[in-house]
């Protein structure tokens, strides 16, 4: 397996770095990444993430990751959940804040799903922090950390270091899983 490349289907780059220190450089394979345009499917998160890699599997020939991330505000259901992509492009994150202006139920989570496949079986992985949508503060350039502060802490993710975030947050959470199912899988094949 220290040969072995797995394909981390993103195209953004902040995300991709993110990952790659999460991940860290201990694993007996090489990560790789690719950016694909994958179809937006609607439905429950574990529909979504599998069908995305289902169809990471169908154009790339090998072990693929996919990731899809939530942001889930208590007051509306779990809305906008996975399709924040959407109301964030579209609103931004003081809009994401804004849209909580009627409730006094600001709490919210942030869930990172992750799907791992060689091509055989789907593998996913959750991760999930709570937190309070705020006002935003800190940079703007990486979605909706500005807007988003986790349960226990004064800072949103954008004003977090980032080592501290990348030691915390919901896509730590769900790759670190990822990572112990790995080196379990490669423990076992030796």
């Amino acid at each position: 397996m220290a040969s072995k490349m797995i394909t981390l289907v993103t195209g953004n780059e902040n995300k991709l770095q993110e990952i790659v220190k999460i991940m860290g450089n201990s694993l007996p394979f090489k990560l790789v990444s690719q950016d694909l345009d994958l179809p937006e499917y609607q439905g429950e998160e574990r529909y979504i993430i599998e069908s995305k890699c289902k169809a990471a599997l169908d154009t790339i020939n090998g072990p693929v990751i996919v990731e899809d991330t939530s942001l889930c505000f208590n007051a509306m259901g779990g809305l906008p959940g996975p399709y924040i992509k959407w109301f964030l492009k579209e609103l931004g994150p003081n809009g994401l804040y804004r849209m909580l202006s009627g409730w006094t139920d600001k709490s919210a989570k942030a869930v990172c799903s992750v799907a791992y496949s060689d091509g055989r079986d789907i593998h996913v992985f959750r991760g999930v922090v709570d937190g309070n949508i705020v006002d935003p503060r800190g940079p703007t350039d990486f979605g909706w950390d500005p807007c988003f502060q986790p349960l226990g802490y004064t800072q949103t993710y954008a004003q977090m270091d980032k080592t501290l975030k990348n030691q915390i947050s919901h896509r730590f959470l769900a790759f670190n899983y990822l990572k112990q199912y790995l080196l379990n899988q490669y423990a076992s094949d030796n």
